[in-house]
């Protein structure tokens, strides 16, 4: 960082090392001169601004005739290379150029954020600016160099010309997040994690061939998704899992929700587990933005608010990595007591990981009825009129948003709500639940009603899980039969079992 502000001083990248170097000696001979350590970056920073101006003073520039120069291509048979290397630096002087046209506070960002690739926090506590002074600074540069680079895509010319920046991998949850960190110009490789582990049977290692093949077989049969597909994108995010110590920093982009906050510990778990070398782990995980109504997720900012989140992450420590591994343990156990017991202690190293994990015990069969939170909200929406498939995912969705269910998921729970014997629902004009990769054109015109059974189960009358069966899976927990193991008490907030007289339906 202290090389970038005296290049923008002395506009030579020798020079400017030299500069750093001086400086350094200088700092360490008056150190007794600094009374705080927190004082140490902007009085390390007026060393290096009174080397360059020394510098400036005595240099002295040096020509090469051109012949001369012309002679030593020749001799050497470099000339394919000096062409590649003349592009280059044109590219260079171009960018160079642009940058010239910034004012120097803008400038200086954009040199240590893209080029060298320091953090907003590490910027900020060099140079003595806030960090959304920054972020401003970042953006207003950036919306003033696109119209100047003659390029098209900037973020490509920043990637080519990077110089002693960080390789950094960046994982996220979706398609969209990655497609709008890229259009934000977030530095680095973007691995979008494709996981659903609210479904299906959850296992403590699932990167185990074993195990995955145990899931590809219930995810193609439950939600349509191809077998030998799943297998393979599991395979390849995998790998890079195993070749992490490739990247400098790796950072998680994650939410609040219960589908990210199982991914997230999934890979805090694998994390813990893994020999990362000199790999700097970051986390960046919200559950609101300013300004931002209802959010449920990243995938709801801009490209712009999302490049501005760049380099506010936090360091992932030990106490992180502990908490995600236990949670993981936990969620991925034949005994849900070991989750409640979790539940119960301090978790505020992970903030979100509580309310969402809470969330999936609330997905058990209740005491009440035999329903799962899902069913039973989605029951009452339907008995207070909602009659339309795809309306009853978006309401359903709204109400239970820190669960973060997609449709497939929802689909599967409406056929099943809709199955014999005793269904709890009827449906009208649905010939069929959209699959993997389809669209849902065909819901338009069915509608849905709840049953009498439905109904009188919703009242707290009949147990569904007694009449119905239950056969799903919660997490490691896989529930089969009239009496579930395991039932959710909604007035202890508390997960009960096993079935004793106390919890067992009425």
């Amino acid at each position: 960082m202290a090389k970038t502000v005296a290049y923008g001083k002395l506009k030579d990248h020798q020079l400017a090392e030299d500069a750093v170097q001086e400086a350094f000696t200088e700092a360490f001979l008056h150190l007794d001169r600094l009374k705080t350590a927190e004082a140490f970056p902007g009085w390390f920073k007026t060393i290096v601004l009174r080397q360059c101006y020394r510098i400036l003073r005595r240099k002295r520039e040096r020509a090469v005739p051109y012949e001369e120069a012309d002679e030593g291509i020749r001799q050497t048979g470099q000339t394919d290379r000096v062409a590649e290397r003349v592009i280059e630096r044109e590219l260079q002087r171009s960018v160079r150029d642009s940058l010239a046209t910034l004012t120097a506070p803008m400038r200086l960002a954009i040199e240590l954020f893209y080029f060298q690739g320091y953090t907003l926090q590490e910027i900020s506590a060099f140079t003595g600016t806030s960090v959304p002074a920054l972020k401003k600074r970042l953006h207003d540069a950036r919306k003033k160099l696109r119209g100047s680079l003659p390029v098209a895509d900037l973020v490509s010319v920043y990637h080519q010309l990077y110089e002693g920046g960080r390789k950094m991998l960046h994982l996220v949850n979706g398609d969209v997040v990655e497609q709008k960190l890229r259009q934000g110009g977030v530095q680095g490789d973007i691995l979008v994690w494709r996981e659903i582990y609210t479904h299906g049977p959850i296992f403590a290692k699932p990167e185990e061939a074993g195990s995955r093949a145990r899931r590809a077989k219930y995810l193609e049969e439950t939600l349509g998704i191809p077998g030998a597909e799943y297998i393979r994108i599991s395979e390849t995010q995998e790998k890079v899992l195993g070749e992490v110590r490739n990247y400098e920093e790796v950072v998680l982009w994650f939410e609040h929700d219960l589908f990210d906050q199982t991914m997230l510990c999934y890979l805090l778990s694998r994390f813990s587990g893994l020999d990362l070398g000199r790999t700097k782990l970051n986390l960046l995980c919200i559950g609101e933005y300013p300004g931002v109504e209802g959010f449920r997720g990243l995938g709801q900012l801009t490209p712009q608010q999302l490049g501005a989140m760049s380099g506010t992450w936090t360091p992932v420590g030990a106490e992180q990595l502990e908490l995600g591994a236990k949670f993981w343990e936990a969620y991925t156990s034949v005994d849900p007591a070991y989750l409640q017991e979790l539940l119960d202690r301090n978790t505020s190293a992970l903030p979100f990981a509580k309310e969402a994990f809470r969330l999936h015990l609330e997905r058990y069969p209740s005491v009440k009825n035999g329903l799962g939170i899902v069913e039973e909200t989605t029951l009452q929406f339907v008995r207070d009129g909602v009659n339309r498939p795809l309306e009853l995912f978006r309401l359903v969705g709204d109400r239970l948003s820190l669960f973060g269910m997609g449709d497939l998921q929802f689909w599967h729970i409406l056929r099943s709500m809709s199955l014999e014997p005793c269904p709890l629902l009827h449906l009208r004009g649905v010939a069929s639940f959209p699959g993997y990769g389809q669209k849902a054109e065909a819901l338009r015109e069915g509608t849905v009603e709840i049953t009498g059974f439905g109904d009188r189960v919703l009242n707290g009358d009949e147990d569904a899980a007694a009449r119905r069966g239950v056969d799903g899976w919660y997490g490691g927990v896989h529930l089969q039969g009239q009496v579930p193991e395991w039932r959710w008490d909604a007035s202890r907030r508390r997960i009960q079992g096993p079935l004793t007289e106390s919890n067992s339906p009425t």
